[in-house]
């Protein structure tokens, strides 16, 4: 059982980019809540969602069914062991399974811990700043840049290393310095 916020925070990443919606019990508490902050109009998420089992069926199940090659990055150092909030910035790099599009975004995760001898999640807020779909020929390129970085915790000096030249990741690499 993970009992550290960057624990919990890692396991949330791989059960979300790697479709495995069961182990999202291990990070969210059964009555936890997802609000979503949805500022582009290229993506959807419900506003609000509650219980563990709810937020599996969006974040890897419904997910899943749309996108693949995900990878989710938490551009900063992560969390004290003890910590019981904590935020940071996200980059997404990802294809749309059907036209195999590669889609950026990036935003800001805003975590709440319930304490105690199984520490879990209580809340999470994702806010979703920019997401942008690029077309398919860009995949290699993206795909090349992030599949060496750390992962999934990177330093925004490692994500800045090898950036393509792609207009739109311009936008997305100033809100992430």
């Amino acid at each position: 059982m993970n009992s550290r916020p960057q624990d919990l925070i890692s396991g949330y990443v791989r059960a979300k980019d790697h479709n495995r919606p069961y182990a999202m019990s291990q990070v969210f508490a059964r009555d936890a809540r997802l609000e979503m902050i949805v500022h582009t109009g290229t993506i959807s998420f419900p506003a609000l969602t509650e219980g563990n089992e709810a937020i599996a069926d969006v974040l890897a199940r419904r997910f899943a069914q749309s996108y693949e090659d995900v990878h989710t990055f938490c551009v900063a150092t992560p969390p004290e062991g003890g910590a019981q909030h904590y935020s940071c910035r996200w980059l997404v790099v990802m294809s749309e399974k059907e036209s195999r599009a590669p889609r950026v975004g990036c935003g800001r995760y805003d975590w709440t811990f319930r304490p105690g001898a199984a520490m879990l999640v209580g809340k999470l807020t994702i806010t979703i700043d920019q997401m942008h779909t690029l077309p398919a020929d860009r995949l290699a390129a993206l795909m090349d840049w992030v599949t060496p970085l750390p992962y999934p915790w990177c330093p925004v000096a490692a994500l800045s290393v090898d950036v393509p030249a792609i207009d739109e990741l311009q936008s997305v690499m100033a809100y992430l310095a």
